[in-house]
C-alpha cells in the first residue's frame, strides 16, 4: 500500500459513475406493498437502508458539488420512500424488538429527517427488557448502539466493552480472516468511524493493526475478484491516520466497473438483459464503490485540487455531468 494524496481524476470518475448507474435504478429500490407484512426485509428494506446509509455521507462529504446534488437527490428518493418516516412507526409497532427499523431510521436521524411518532416509539421500546437481550453478533449490536446515539436513545450497552468482543476488537490472527470475519472487520470500523465521518474514534492499537495487514487482506480479495469487498477495504484505509493510498488496487477496482457506472459484487458484470439480475448483483458493490472514493477523496485532503489534479478533474467533469470540476474543497 503506497501513501500520497490519491488520484481526485479516478476517483472522482468512479464515483459520479457509480451514483449515475445507482440514480438510474432507482425502480428497484421502491419499496413493495407489502413491505410490513410478508415481503423479505433483505431484498426490499435492506437495499434502501444502504443507499440512504451511503449517500447520505456521500451528500455530506464529497467536495463535488455536482455528486453532492446527485447523491443528495437519492437520498431524498429513500426517505421518500418511507413516506417521510410513517413506515417506521408500522415496523416498530409490528416488531418492537426488531433492530433493522432503528437501524435504518437511524441514517435518516443523523441527517435530520425525523419523525416524531417514530420517536415516541422509541423511547419506549428502547426502555424495554427484551430490547436490551444480548445479541449473538457484536458487529451488529455495534451498529444499533450507533443507531441509538444517532436517534439520540440512551444506549443499552457499552460501545467500547461491545467493540473488545467483536472480531476487530479481538485483533485477529490475520492470515485466518475468512471472508465473513473480514466483512465483520469492516463493518467494526465503519460502525466505530460512524461510516468514516469520525476517523479519529480509531485507537492507534487498532489502526496501526489494520495499517499493517489490511494490504496482504485487499492483495487477496482483489486477486479473487471479489470487488464488493475489495471496496470495503479501500474505504476503511481510507479512515486510517494519514490515509495511505493503493494506486494499484484502485486501478484494478476501476477496471471492474462496467461502462454503465455498475460494479459487479464478484467477477465480471452480469448478462444486462435481466435488469433485476444485474441490480441484484452490483447495487450493494456499486454503493461501495462511491462511500469508498469519497472517503478516499476526503482523505486525500484540499492539496489534491492542486493544478494537476484540478486538471484531470476538469477533463473528467466535461465527459460526464457528475464528474468534478475545478472546485475549493469547503
Amino acid at each position: 500500500m503506497t501513501g500520497g494524496r490519491g488520484d481526485p481524476g479516478l476517483l472522482d470518475r468512479m464515483v459520479g459513475n457509480s451514483l449515475g448507474w445507482l440514480d438510474g435504478a432507482r425502480s428497484f429500490f421502491r419499496l413493495p406493498p407489502n413491505v410490513t407484512t410478508d415481503a423479505d426485509p433483505n431484498l426490499t428494506l435492506k437495499p434502501l437502508g444502504e443507499l440512504a446509509e451511503l449517500t447520505q455521507v456521500i451528500a455530506s462529504l464529497h467536495p463535488c458539488a455536482g455528486i453532492r446534488e446527485t447523491a443528495g437527490g437519492l437520498f431524498a428518493f429513500a426517505w421518500g420512500e418511507t413516506r417521510d418516516g410513517e413506515l417506521f412507526a408500522e415496523l416498530v409497532r409490528g416488531e418492537p424488538f426488531a433492530t433493522y427499523p432503528v437501524e435504518i431510521y437511524g441514517a435518516f436521524a443523523r441527517a435530520g429527517r425525523r419523525n416524531a411518532a417514530v420517536e415516541e416509539l422509541l423511547s419506549t421500546t428502547a426502555r424495554l427488557r427484551g430490547w436490551r437481550v444480548a445479541r449473538d453478533d457484536h458487529t451488529r449490536t455495534l451498529g444499533v448502539l450507533n443507531a441509538e446515539r444517532r436517534i439520540g436513545l440512551p444506549q443499552h450497552a457499552d460501545f467500547d466493552a461491545v467493540l473488545g468482543h467483536t472480531v476487530l476488537g479481538r485483533l485477529p490472527e490475520p492470515w485466518a480472516l475468512d471472508r465473513r470475519a473480514a466483512y465483520g472487520v469492516t463493518h467494526d470500523v465503519f460502525h466505530l468511524t460512524d461510516w468514516g465521518c469520525t476517523p479519529q474514534r480509531l485507537t492507534p492499537e487498532l489502526a496501526g493493526y489494520l495499517r499493517l495487514w489490511l494490504p496482504s487482506w485487499l492483495e487477496s480479495w482483489l486477486e479473487e475478484q471479489l470487488w464488493d469487498l475489495a471496496g470495503e477495504l479501500l474505504a476503511v484505509s481510507a479512515c486510517l491516520p494519514d490515509a495511505p493510498y493503493d494506486s494499484a488496487a484502485w486501478q484494478r477496482l476501476a477496471g471492474a466497473q462496467a461502462a454503465d457506472g455498475s460494479v459487479p459484487e464478484t467477477g465480471t458484470a452480469p448478462c444486462p438483459d435481466d435488469p433485476a439480475e444485474a441490480f441484484t448483483a452490483c447495487y450493494h458493490s456499486t454503493l461501495v464503490t462511491a462511500f469508498a472514493g469519497t472517503l478516499a477523496r476526503i482523505a486525500a485532503g484540499p492539496s489534491a485540487e492542486g493544478s494537476g489534479a484540478a486538471a484531470t478533474a476538469r477533463q473528467a467533469s466535461s465527459a460526464h455531468p457528475l464528474r468534478c470540476e475545478s472546485e475549493a474543497i469547503p
